[in-house]
Formats: C-alpha cells, sequence, structure tokens
C-alpha cells in the first residue's frame, strides 16, 4: 500500500550567515526532493537569524526525513512543519502585470476588485496589480487574467506562522 504524498509548509529559523541556504537546498537536491516555494528574510536583526520557508511534498516518512536533516544542519535553530502541528495562516504576494485596452482594461479592474488586489502602477496600456493571498487565490486571478493580456507574474514564494501566542 502506497502512502500518501501531501504538500508541507516548513519553517527553518538558522544563523544569517553565508553558505546557510545553500546548504538547506543542497539538502533537498542532494536527496532528490522538490521545493514548490522558497523565502529567506532575516527576523532578528540583533541575534542575526533568519527564516526560511519551504513548501515540498512528500509521504508523511520523507516529511519526517526532511525536518530530521534539517535538524542536523549546524546553524539550524528550530524547525517547524506548519501542516502538521495545527492551525497556521500561509500567504504569498504576487505582482501581475496585465497590457490591454478598451473592454478587457475595464474587465481587468473588475477582477482585480473581486480579489481585492492593488492597482500599484498603470499606463495607459497596461496594469501592475499586486495581490496577497493563499496561493490558490492567486492562481485564481493569474488564469483569469491569461485571456485579458497577462504579460507577466512575480511571486514572492509561501511564507507561514503558526495561530496563537506561541512562537515558532
Amino acid at each position: 500500500m502506497e502512502e500518501e504524498v501531501n504538500k508541507h509548509t516548513i519553517s527553518v529559523l538558522v544563523d544569517n550567515e553565508t553558505g546557510v541556504l545553500a546548504r538547506v537546498i543542497g539538502l533537498f537536491s542532494g536527496r532528490g526532493y522538490n521545493i514548490e516555494s522558497l523565502t529567506v528574510a532575516e527576523v532578528d536583526k540583533r541575534n542575526s537569524v533568519s527564516r526560511i520557508t519551504v513548501v515540498t511534498s512528500g509521504t508523511p516518512m520523507i516529511i519526517e526525513q526532511i525536518k530530521a536533516q534539517l535538524s542536523r544542519l549546524v546553524p539550524v535553530h528550530k524547525v517547524s512543519d506548519h501542516t502538521g502541528e495545527g492551525p497556521h495562516v500561509e500567504r504569498e504576494l504576487a505582482l501581475i502585470k496585465v497590457a490591454c485596452s478598451g473592454e478587457k482594461r475595464v474587465e481587468s479592474l473588475r477582477i482585480a476588485d473581486i480579489f481585492r488586489a492593488r492597482v500599484v502602477d498603470s499606463t495607459n496600456r497596461s496594469f501592475v496589480f499586486e495581490i496577497t493571498g493563499a496561493t490558490e487565490k492567486l492562481e485564481a486571478v493569474i488564469k483569469l487574467m491569461m485571456p485579458l493580456g497577462l504579460v507577466e507574474v512575480s511571486r514572492t514564494g509561501v511564507v507561514a506562522i503558526a495561530r496563537g501566542e506561541k512562537p515558532i
């Protein structure tokens, strides 16, 4: 019987130093694990700590292996699997450029309004929309904008945080 493959969002607190991201990515690539989304940012300047958020897929055994191997990396302080540890909030940001005129221009503004996207740049022939939300929401907007003149998309990748008062 084959185990089910599920998507997991994992946060890793690490020392903010040269080569740490390469070591984390190397762990994934060296073992053939796919990274679907990756974000990194310093979250504690005083202690020089960064947070790496990785979205990956695997069986429960593979996910446990990934977490165990991440925990063994020297600059890693903490590994948290948001998907397996309870309620959490996930968000992604995208900038979506649409080049259109006439009725398509009106329709792109209507879709942006429905999904609460903001116009952050406008010319006579194009818009750049900023949208934040769950990955599925972004995918829906991108799909709807394609026939209207979608030109380009830039996405941040998923960031996640546990709900409630407890820190990672």
